[in-house]
């Protein structure tokens, strides 16, 4: 699976989205992480590994505790390639709108 596909897959998830705001705020301990969710320790694990595989976390033990941060390129790459589409869109309406001016003047 490519990078770009990757990312995408893994923010397909609610929980896993919900995790990478957590991490905006900053680096944050498994633990901390999984505090606020109903899903089990494993669950949140499980989660995490996808968000580590996709490159959008590192995870670092640090004494006993499993530190997760947030990595910012492969989310910077997604926005990138939908930053092309907004454009187009943008465009697209911006002539629509001007073609629905037009015409409510006749």
């Amino acid at each position: 699976m490519d990078r770009l596909s990757a990312t995408f897959s893994a923010l397909a998830d609610p929980t896993r989205r919900a995790l990478l705001a957590k991490l905006v705020k900053g680096d944050a301990t498994v633990g901390d992480l999984a505090s606020p969710f109903e899903i089990s320790l494993p669950a949140v694990s499980r989660h995490l590994k996808v968000l580590e595989r996709a490159g959008l976390i590192e995870r670092q033990t640090d004494a006993q505790w499993r530190v997760c941060r947030l990595k910012g390129r492969p989310l910077r790459e997604a926005h990138g390639w939908l930053e092309r589409y907004r454009k187009y869109w943008e465009q697209s309406l911006d002539r629509l709108a001007e073609y629905l001016e037009k015409g409510s003047k006749r």
